[in-house]
């Protein structure tokens, strides 16, 4: 079998031969084409080493030269060579201690994590070449370590995360050899910063099949090291309306969101919306259980689990948001005041994903497509505020901080104060947003607030 070569890397290659060298793509590029899949990160592996690149190129960059890697800039792209190495002791689970550079691509090819990812394509002509029976494992769509599974994962811990992400990607089952090591070892997983564990889990969240990813976290113990509150949900009995656990509840709202290609925020949000009941459930009347204040719990709980994971500011602040905020109950004598105040307090921006969220969730509960009618109600009550274009912020306001200085008010924290008294105001009456009804009640909120 062999890929398809785009023309810029066969110029890149032909460098490489006219110097006497040879340059393989490998990984993932290869691995993807078989499956059909696109694929344009691109990774290579040579038998040239780290200074033989830069003297064949006139741009290139030490991305990672202690480990044989050099980033070569060609026709305007980027593209990561790593010379043909094999890995000392991995004493930290993550990094190896030295790594020495060999001429074999067979080498090369063994100290890889997994079969599937050990595809090379032979540059220019593409012949895909595959020493650890990758293609069987494609064909079976198994995830199978290279070589002793215990070892691959003691040089790398990571590598664990990275079979549960594969698994939700791809779809594939993980050979039960493999899976066996990664429960002996998933302790290790402590060993790897948070940030690497952050990126494979929300791209295993993000992936067609997180259900299976998921899964293999919970089986091999990964789960109860990196997100011990979902492993907590499973066999959580929640009764009333859900006859499933909460794990598998969280589970069904996730694919949900997946299935229909909600965002990442949505995602995170429909997987941890509930988490927080582990934490408030009560006995009710009737032998039913209670979950007061849960959203606010799940929350709290989004709030510790991002912190863990390093992610950013805004990554756990719109999650935390649309969680807190997903207990939401419209009925249809709200007032307008009531609708008003509701975007104010969820934002514009997050009426679609919590929206989203609520369906999801919905879904999980039900066990089919829920009905919407009441949502879609709520969207046309919501249009219609938005297309009055009411004052639904501060900024909406017609005064601002500025005209009230003018007006002799003391510049300082009671500006913002009193401005968000104005808003509540207006928000209850859109009537009273006119610059000489606010001018005067700023001044009268002013006067009150110094006596």
């Amino acid at each position: 079998m062999r890929m398809t070569i785009p023309e810029d890397i066969i110029e890149l290659s032909s460098i490489f031969r006219e110097n006497g060298f040879t340059l393989y793509l490998v990984g993932g590029a290869v691995r993807d084409y078989i499956l059909g899949k696109d694929n344009n990160d691109y990774d290579f592996t040579t038998d040239a080493e780290p200074d033989d690149i830069k003297r064949m190129f006139r741009k290139t960059i030490d991305t990672g030269i202690k480990h044989g890697t050099v980033t070569v800039i060609f026709h305007r792209k980027h593209y990561e060579i790593t010379t043909f190495r094999v890995d000392g002791d991995y004493s930290d689970s993550r990094h190896p201690e030295t790594v020495e550079f060999v001429k074999s691509l067979e080498e090369d090819l063994s100290r890889r994590d997994f079969t599937i990812n050990a595809f090379a394509a032979e540059l220019p002509d593409g012949k895909i070449i595959d020493l650890h029976g990758g293609m069987h494992d494609l064909r079976k769509k198994i995830i199978r370590a290279i070589g002793e599974p215990e070892r691959r994962f003691e040089e790398d811990a990571l590598r664990m995360m990275r079979g549960c992400r594969f698994s939700a990607q791809l779809g594939f089952s993980i050979e039960k050899d493999t899976m066996k090591a990664m429960e002996k070892l998933s302790g290790t997983i402590r060993k790897v910063s948070a940030e690497r564990i952050k990126e494979e889990l929300f791209r295993l969240i993000g992936s067609e099949h997180p259900r299976m990813g998921l899964e293999a976290m919970r089986i091999t113990g990964l789960m109860d090291e990196i997100l011990p509150e979902l492993a907590a949900a499973y066999g959580f009995e929640q009764g009333g309306l859900h006859s499933e656990d909460l794990y598998e509840h969280l589970i069904l709202a996730l694919e949900w969101s997946t299935n229909h290609d909600y965002p990442m925020s949505v995602r995170l949000a429909s997987l941890l919306h509930d988490i927080g009941k582990t934490a408030v459930r009560a006995p009710g009347k009737d032998r039913m259980w209670t979950f007061y204040g849960h959203e606010e719990a799940s929350a709290k709980m989004v709030d510790s689990i991002f912190r863990r994971l390093k992610t950013s500011n805004e990554e756990r602040e719109s999650v935390m948001h649309l969680v807190k905020n997903h207990m939401f109950s419209y009925t249809p004598d709200w007032s307008g005041s009531a609708v008003r105040r509701f975007i104010k307090r969820v934002g514009i921006e997050n009426i679609d994903p919590l929206f989203e969220l609520r369906i999801a969730d919905m879904n999980a509960t039900l066990g089919h497509a829920p009905d919407i009618s009441n949502l879609y109600a709520f969207a046309d009550r919501i249009n219609e505020e938005l297309d009055r274009e009411s004052a639904l912020s501060i900024k909406d306001l017609e005064i601002n901080g500025t005209r009230m200085m003018e007006l002799g008010i003391k510049p300082g924290p009671a500006i913002g104060k009193i401005l968000a008294e104005l808003l509540d105001e207006v928000i209850e009456d859109p009537s009273l947003n006119n610059k000489d009804y606010l001018e005067k009640r700023a001044i009268s909120l002013s006067q009150c607030r110094e006596q």
